[in-house]
Order: C-alpha cells, then sequence, then structure tokens
C-alpha cells in the first residue's frame, strides 16, 4: 500500500513537472492525438475538446494540433464506449461529461462499459446549469419562489425541457420538483440548443440546461434564468442565485467535462497527456473562447479527477434511486 501511495504522488509529480520540463515521461511524441466526442459539434463541451485539441501540437505529447471527432448519440455513450476498443497508447481520448460515468451506471442497467475501462486523464471546463422560463410563463415571475407557485397553480402547463433523459440537467429539475412537492412534467430534448428553441417559442414553460446556453437569449429579455446549480453563484450569471441559496441545498451540481483514455494506458503517457492538457487550459485564448459558452476552463490531476468523479457515483447512487428513473422507466 505504502508503495502504491508513493507512486500516486510520483505520479502527480510528473504530471506536474511535465508542463516545464523538456523530458517528457514519452520517449517520443504521438504524430496525432483524436479526440472523441459524444454530443453534436457547436455544443459548450465541443468547443473545450476543439480548443485543447488545437494546443496539442509541438509538446512532447504530440507532434501536430489533435483533431475531434464527434460521436453523437445515446447521451454522450457512444463516445465512452469507443474508447474500449481504442489503442491504449494516447492517441485516442474521449472527453465526456462526469454525469457519463458516475451517473449512467444508476440509470442503464445494460450500459455498454464500465467505469473502470477507461482512465482519468484531466479535468477540461466546469458548467453550471440553470433553470430559465421563457415566454410561456407571466411576466410577473421573476424568482424561483413565484415559478414554483405558478407550477403548482398550473400543472397542466409546468414542463421543463432537458438536454436528454438522465441528463444531470434533468435529474436535477426532477430532485427540483421533488423537494419543493411540486409536478414538474420533463420534457427531454437531443441537446441543448432543440430545448431552448423550444423554450424561447414558448412551447415549454421552462427548461434545466448548462447556464451558458441561455447567454445569447438573456440579452433579448426572452429567457429569464432563476436559479443555477453551481455550490456558488456562476461567474456569468453573478445576479442570479444559486438553489443552495433558495433552500434546496442538494440541487447542485458543478458538472464537468473530462478528458479519459483506455484504461491500460502506460501512466508515463497519462503525465504526457496530462501536461499537454493542462498547459492547454490555462492559455488566455482557451480560457476566453470557454468563457463565451459559460465555461470555466479548469484543469487537475488525474487523481483529483478521480477522486472527484468517485464523490460524485457515491451521492447520485441514492438520489437516483429517490427521483425513480432509470431508462427502463
Amino acid at each position: 500500500m505504502h508503495h502504491r501511495r508513493h507512486f500516486l504522488h510520483a505520479l502527480a509529480g510528473t504530471a506536474a513537472l511535465g508542463a516545464l520540463s523538456p523530458l517528457s515521461a514519452l520517449a517520443q511524441a504521438l504524430d496525432q492525438v483524436k479526440i472523441m466526442y459524444g454530443f453534436p459539434a457547436g455544443s459548450a463541451g465541443d468547443s473545450v475538446a476543439r480548443r485543447v485539441a488545437e494546443k496539442l501540437g509541438g509538446t512532447p505529447y504530440s507532434k501536430n494540433p489533435g483533431y475531434v471527432e464527434n460521436k453523437p448519440g445515446a447521451g454522450g455513450r457512444i463516445a465512452v464506449e469507443s474508447l474500449k476498443a481504442a489503442p491504449a497508447d494516447g492517441s485516442v481520448l474521449t472527453l465526456a461529461p462526469v454525469s457519463a460515468l458516475a451517473v449512467y451506471p444508476y440509470i442503464y442497467p445494460k450500459l455498454s462499459y464500465k467505469p473502470e475501462e477507461v482512465t482519468q486523464v484531466s479535468i477540461g471546463a466546469i458548467m453550471f446549469h440553470g433553470l430559465a422560463v421563457g415566454p410561456a410563463v407571466p411576466a410577473e415571475v421573476k424568482t424561483l419562489k413565484d415559478f414554483l407557485a405558478w407550477a403548482k397553480a398550473n400543472p397542466e402547463k409546468a414542463s421543463y425541457g432537458s438536454p436528454g433523459a438522465g441528463s444531470m440537467p434533468h435529474l436535477l429539475g426532477a430532485l427540483l420538483g421533488i423537494r419543493a412537492g411540486v409536478e414538474l412534467k420533463h420534457v427531454p430534448y437531443r441537446g441543448t440548443v432543440p430545448s431552448i428553441t423550444d423554450l424561447v417559442g414558448g412551447q415549454i414553460a421552462a427548461a434545466m440546461n448548462p447556464s451558458g446556453d441561455y447567454l445569447q437569449y438573456m440579452k433579448t429579455g426572452r429567457v429569464r434564468v432563476l436559479a443555477t446549480s453551481g455550490k456558488k453563484r456562476s461567474p456569468y450569471l453573478p445576479d442570479v442565485p444559486t438553489f443552495t441559496e433558495l433552500g434546496y441545498p442538494d440541487v447542485t451540481s458543478e458538472e464537468w467535462f473530462g478528458f479519459y483514455a483506455p484504461a491500460k494506458t502506460p501512466a508515463a503517457t497519462i503525465a504526457a497527456a496530462n501536461a499537454a492538457i493542462t498547459a492547454a487550459l490555462k492559455d488566455k485564448t482557451v480560457i476566453d473562447a470557454l468563457a463565451i459558452v459559460g465555461l470555466v476552463a479548469h484543469g487537475s490531476t488525474p487523481q483529483e479527477m478521480a477522486a472527484d468523479q468517485k464523490a460524485e457515483f457515491e451521492r447520485w447512487g441514492p438520489l437516483v434511486k429517490q427521483i425513480g428513473f432509470t431508462a427502463e422507466s
């Protein structure tokens, strides 16, 4: 056990030094790295994959910039599953939301991958989800309390959209309904963009989505964000209170997108990949590009990422049970 602990310290040290040291852990840099992403191009997470991929060239990890392969469908599961068959040499990574590994095991009884079939490289970016209302909800509804009262009084209209069944925003909305004792009807979409289109068009009353996706619609006043899911307020919506502030402490999620490699990838390769990715995430152009889509660029060690994933996994087990949702239900 002591040896393993020492090794983890050494590994964390290598990851930190890798960015500074020209003597990379990799014998020679890869030609190119492919990053698979399980949602369509143009979504917030896709920006993380692309901005980081562009910066991987000319590092001890990769000679050339990386490229992104979008593998949309099944709530991002295809891109994680595809990693199982990928070569374990660092040439193929997947960018996935933590929910794909921490929450999906509870929701999909026949999940096509096990969390231990992939290994953590680095967190990429953090997002805050937000509950927003659109023109279907009267203008005098200005707070979360107002909305819940309106939803109680108008149960036939009280619906909320999400980027998909079993997604973190879906579960946060379901949890809010349970905690507030209000029947909120869930309407799943295929991604954030179609759910916001219907929200702005008045087809659904409310939506729970990554809050950055609302920014462009808030300027016109068509969308009002009532609460966000972070432990503290979103840097992009400083005037919007958190669910915790409003009395719903477990409607909390700072969901992240993280980079994963096949499980059998050597530690030295993971260290080289981690050094290149964390350096990219400190680049001002990357930080600014992610800010536009409401994401906070955020690198980590593989160990920090693994610990956070484990904590999320342990937290969501009992909550998913309370919500009573599985993909079969």
